[in-house]
């Protein structure tokens, strides 16, 4: 659905996005996470045409952002992380508004209000001003904007930010009930949002992307052994007699409560010797109170990378640090040398970008629907 090719983004010496690709299949929901700063709205920004890259390519659906502007932005319903709402407009109202920026023929415009306000819940609330709703109604509306139109992908910047634990609830329900019909992109530095609504995540640290995986695939390659915890009501003698009966155990450790035995049972990653264990006690006669697997989360797995990308990054500017001291120390540089521009200026694209043409892209994208009919 979406290819992103060597795609760079710098703002003056500083560069928010450096040569990433990736690829977005149909039919997933994908979780786009790193820490503030890390890239994460500049790529989303991009994605959608409403950013000019400095290099690189995006293909959305076969159709290139800078050469098809209007056919790639017409298959994506964005929400930037502040919604682009007008107050004194209601949820009705505005989204009309936003079908006929949309193109939406008029003899369907309406079912199509309907139909998003339907999904996204917003039928009680759909005559009041914007501006009297509380914020999760305010990124509802917002995420029924990015909807209108059955566009195919659906991209959402932090969707969650500033909501409370019940609005965050039903906002994830949303997403997921979305992701049913639509291929979803999801910005966010919150773990566990990603965890719970996502089933392929890509990490972007100091504008690169440091991992790009399921979540499965990603505790098997970072954990070389994973942790099976269990109790059981029996003596200690008894408990230990049975685990080394078991077969694939790594390393085991015994904590004795007044009422029961608990285990933490080590075994190679990918490894899972659950049933074995489960056998081995009911064989016994003795009940297990609690068998399950324990393998690294997403927040151990996104901390361990972003501390590896930030020392290597520590050291990249250690070294730059060190090779500018050198070069002063040879000699003053040329007027040229010296010149900001001359130092920092991107290379260009082949291909007529914003930048280049001066155009301004719309948030609700053109062409989402058919041509009014006249």
């Amino acid at each position: 659905m979406i290819e992103v090719r060597h795609l760079t983004k710098k703002y003056g010496p500083n560069t928010a996005v450096d040569d990433i690709s990736f690829t977005v299949e149909k039919g997933r929901i994908y979780g786009f996470l790193g820490p503030n700063g890390a890239g994460k709205s500049t790529t989303m920004n991009i994605i959608c045409g409403c950013l000019a890259a400095t290099d690189g390519e995006v293909i959305v659906d076969g159709h290139d952002i800078y050469e098809e502007p209007l056919e790639a932005r017409k298959r994506i319903g964005y929400l930037p992380e502040i919604p682009p709402l007008y107050n004194d407009m209601t949820p009705k109202e505005y989204l009309s508004f936003v079908g006929r920026a949309k193109k939406i023929p008029s003899a369907k415009l309406s079912e199509a209000v309907e139909n998003v306000m339907t999904k996204t819940a917003l039928h009680g609330v759909a005559d009041r001003l914007i501006r009297n709703l509380s914020k999760g109604y305010r990124q509802r509306v917002g995420i029924a904007q990015a909807i209108l139109g059955d566009p195919e992908i659906i991209i959402l910047d932090e969707p969650t930010v500033g909501l409370d634990p019940m609005q965050i609830i039903e906002i994830r329900d949303l997403i997921r009930e979305l992701g049913k019909d639509h291929t979803v992109i999801l910005s966010s530095h919150v773990l566990p949002e990603i965890s719970a609504t996502c089933d392929y995540v890509i990490v972007i640290a100091h504008g690169k992307i440091v991992a790009s995986d399921t979540m499965e695939n990603l505790n098997r390659s970072f954990s070389e052994t994973e942790v099976i915890k269990l109790e059981a009501r029996a003596p200690l003698a008894d408990v230990k007699e049975i685990v080394s009966t078991v077969r694939g155990i790594e390393n085991v450790s015994f904590t004795e409560t007044p009422s029961s035995v608990k285990c933490d049972v080590e075994v190679k990653s990918g490894s899972d010797i659950r049933e074995d264990i489960f056998r081995a006690f009911s064989s016994a006669g003795i009940p297990l109170l609690r068998l399950e697997s324990n393998s690294l989360s997403l927040e151990d797995i996104f901390i361990k990378l972003v501390n590896e990308e930030h020392m290597e990054f520590s050291s990249e500017d250690a070294e730059n640090a060190s090779e500018g001291a050198a070069s002063s120390a040879d000699g003053a540089r040329s007027e040229e040398e010296y010149s900001p521009y001359y130092e920092t200026a991107p290379k260009r694209s082949k291909k007529k970008n914003r930048e280049e043409t001066g155009e301004y892209s719309s948030l609700f994208g053109d062409g989402s629907g058919e041509k009014e009919d006249k």
